[in-house]
């Protein structure tokens, strides 16, 4: 399942994703991961939690972050969820580059029996029609 927390910075989806993050952590019987552009939620996620920087190895653009995820998702079989602010940010404003992102990522996540939650900082309208194929609003 891939889910969105949609909405104009400020709404509070960081807040939002932050307590999924560790409601998880706190549920799960396996890993819990969370992506992040920066290190602003070290202190905020339980410890549990894997936080990866995006930052630190030089993840910029959708081709790129879909292969670090889906690298997570190859190399950790007990991995439940992953949840991933600043999706923009890392992937870039390209919308339709987006909706063919979030569609490989639904295979993934199919596949694998993961949980994707990410924030996406725009108005709902923005984004193609399409990608709600893929996604559910959360």
């Amino acid at each position: 399942m891939i889910g969105f927390i949609i909405g104009n910075k400020g709404s509070g989806k960081t807040k939002r994703l932050i307590d999924k993050t560790n409601q998880a952590a706190e549920q799960s019987k396996g890993s819990v991961v969370c992506v992040e552009k920066g290190k602003k939620l070290i202190y905020e996620v339980k410890s549990g939690v894997r936080l990866i920087d995006t930052d630190a190895y030089k993840i910029s653009g959708f081709e790129a972050f879909y292969g670090i995820l889906a690298g997570i998702c190859a190399c950790d079989y007990d991995l439940t969820d992953i949840f991933v602010d600043a999706t923009l940010k890392i992937g870039g404003r390209d919308y339709e580059q987006f909706a063919d992102f979030a569609e490989k990522l639904n295979a993934v996540a199919d596949e694998t029996q993961t949980n994707f939650v990410f924030t996406v900082s725009c108005d709902e309208s923005e984004l193609p029609e399409r990608i709600f194929q893929f996604v559910k609003k959360i």
